[in-house]
């Protein structure tokens, strides 16, 4: 799995797509749409990462090589769960950084603690609609795409509208000061949690779906 994921990352996931994780820098862009960043690795990267692999028949390299299916399949989620991460890992720099420069919240979902949580139970429900959708061919990956990205979109916007309408879930996911940050650990727990059970679950079924694939 070691080598698998090394070949993810010096063949497919290159050093130039990590770049784009420094779109975290729209975070500094007061009242703004903040659940939009985290997208730009999901409808920029995701689809070249995918484009790429596709264009070196990675596929069919891969799978001649004295390894399972199903460890290949493996190691291209986890790989991008990996980048995924780093994505977020990026995106809390800014979110410190936004919070000690403008001191105030935002008319939809804060900088903080909560906001990070929600990124990543959003890049679990990616995980879990396209890479099981892809693998039922490995190689069609536009409509998986869009289906993937209509979820994740409701999914904020569901975020954004509990914010603006219901004081309730304002209490929970909104604040920046100390008491609020500290508050939202449970709702970074809880998407921590998220993605990594929908993207096991990905795993999971995408090599089911795989192991039917005649190449």
């Amino acid at each position: 799995m070691k080598n698998l994921l090394n070949k993810e990352f010096r063949l497919v996931i290159t050093p130039l797509f990590f770049l784009i994780t420094l779109f975290g820098v729209l975070l500094l862009i007061p009242e703004w749409v903040f659940l939009v960043v985290p997208m730009y690795l999901l409808f920029i990267a995701v689809p070249s990462i995918i484009g790429t692999a596709k264009a070196q028949n990675d596929i069919e390299f891969t799978v001649l090589l004295p390894v399972r299916k199903s460890d290949a399949v493996r190691a291209r989620v986890l790989a991008i769960a990996l980048f995924q991460v780093v994505q977020i890992f990026v995106i809390a720099i800014f979110v410190a950084l936004h919070i000690i420069l403008y001191h105030t919240g935002n008319f939809l979902i804060d900088t903080n603690v909560a906001y990070i949580g929600c990124i990543f139970a959003m890049y679990g429900i990616f995980n879990v609609i396209f890479f099981p959708m892809l693998y039922k061919t490995a190689y069609k990956f536009v409509a998986p795409l869009i289906v993937a990205m209509i979820f994740t979109s409701v999914f904020a916007a569901g975020i954004e509208f509990l914010i603006v309408t219901v004081p309730a879930a304002a209490l929970v996911l909104d604040g920046i000061s100390l008491d609020a940050l500290i508050g939202q650990i449970p709702v970074l727990i809880c998407g921590i949690a998220a993605f990594i059970l929908l993207t096991w679950i990905s795993i999971r079924v995408s090599i089911k779906r795989f192991s039917k694939v005649d190449l």
